[in-house]
């Protein structure tokens, strides 16, 4: 399911998110995730968004087994109720 996610982004971010879901990337993936979830407590200022949250939790998720779990049960549901964000099937119409 996170391989169907990653395929949706953009070659230079796909590639960026590889290397971040390597083991040996641990070292950066989980300062990262703490500044990214800190930051969006700054979701006022335009750098800074709420986007920062779930892209900060997924990255602590690598490393953290609550928030793995969480992650993946989360990428459950999406793939159950929103087939078309991960690329499955046709967006619905409406």
């Amino acid at each position: 399911m996170i391989e169907l996610a990653l395929q949706r982004l953009p070659a230079k971010g796909r590639v960026a998110a590889r290397w971040l879901r390597q083991p040996t990337a641990r070292w950066a993936r989980i300062p990262m995730g703490v500044l990214l979830v800190a930051g969006s407590a700054f979701a006022l200022l335009p750098v800074f968004g709420v986007w920062m949250l779930p892209v900060g939790l997924l990255l602590l998720a690598e490393d953290l087994p609550p928030l793995r779990r969480l992650s993946y049960r989360l990428l459950r549901w999406v793939e159950r109720r929103r087939p078309h964000w991960l690329g499955l099937a046709p967006p619905p119409k409406g």
